[in-house]
């Protein structure tokens, strides 16, 4: 298997966060929430980086020009996390060159990633020989995140966003990460059977982990990542947290 890729997703505006920014360029700690993404993924290995821009894109490629190994692919609709990783498919075509490699999926507005995280679930995934494998934390209080479910044996059965969970799934306190590592091939296969088929009208990457494990083809979740991780902005507060617990993570408190 060759070496990874990423897709980092970093269209949004971030209407919440108050600036004419695109919502990835916000400072955290004095520096874009994008570069501690980008700089997490270089520091697990991962030397191919592919960053979808909409809005503004100019600025987003403007930061990132002198970055090694990143690319950019515009996404000029945002119809979904699925679509921004459809519009990735010719550039992960030319980057695979025709062999299998796993495909990091994250998100660039969670700048409290961690290389161990990453590294753990790309460990997972050439060990197990997954397909797909969703990065999982646990929370105390999942308001708000999408659940993951497992069935009796502790197997991945699929990710339930909260407005559509039951009563017994709410209770879940496993939470999807919107982090996530696919095999290329599979990943492609499974973005071909994608709807919009839901409230929002969109394409959610969330539902390529349940229609690969449809097909018969190994889906994991693996808890990998810590709760700070969890801290993904769309809000100055949100922001606000973040820069509270690099903090305290800098003066070595826990």
């Amino acid at each position: 298997m060759s070496e990874p890729i990423a897709v980092v997703l970093a269209a949004g505006k971030g209407t919440r966060m108050k600036s004419d920014l695109p919502k990835v360029l916000a400072p955290a700690a004095g520096k874009p929430m994008i570069r501690y993404v980008v700089e997490a993924l270089r520091a697990a290995g991962v030397g191919r980086i592919v960053v979808v821009v909409g809005y503004r894109a100019e600025l987003v490629q403007s930061e990132l020009a002198d970055e090694p190994g990143v690319s950019f692919v515009e996404q000029t609709e945002q119809l979904g996390t699925g679509h921004a990783v459809m519009v990735c498919r010719e550039e992960i075509e030319r980057l695979a060159g025709g062999e299998s490699c796993p495909v990091v999926i994250v998100t660039g507005d969670s700048p409290m990633l961690q290389v161990s995280s990453v590294e753990a679930l790309l460990k997972e995934f050439r060990e197990t020989g997954a397909v797909c494998l969703v990065g999982t934390t646990h929370k105390d209080d999942p308001t708000g995140l999408g659940r993951v479910v497992r069935d009796a044996a502790g197997e991945f059965l699929a990710i339930v966003e909260q407005k559509d969970a039951t009563p017994e799934q709410q209770a879940v306190t496993e939470v999807n990460m919107s982090t996530y590592v696919f095999d290329s091939a599979a990943l492609l296969t499974s973005l071909e059977s994608l709807t919009t088929e839901n409230a929002q009208r969109e394409y959610y990457i969330t539902d390529c982990p349940r229609i690969l494990k449809d097909s018969g083809a190994q889906v994991r979740a693996l808890a990998a990542l810590k709760p700070c991780e969890a801290l993904s902005v769309n809000t100055l507060d949100d922001l606000k947290a973040v820069e509270a617990e690099m903090a305290k993570q800098n003066t070595g408190q826990q």
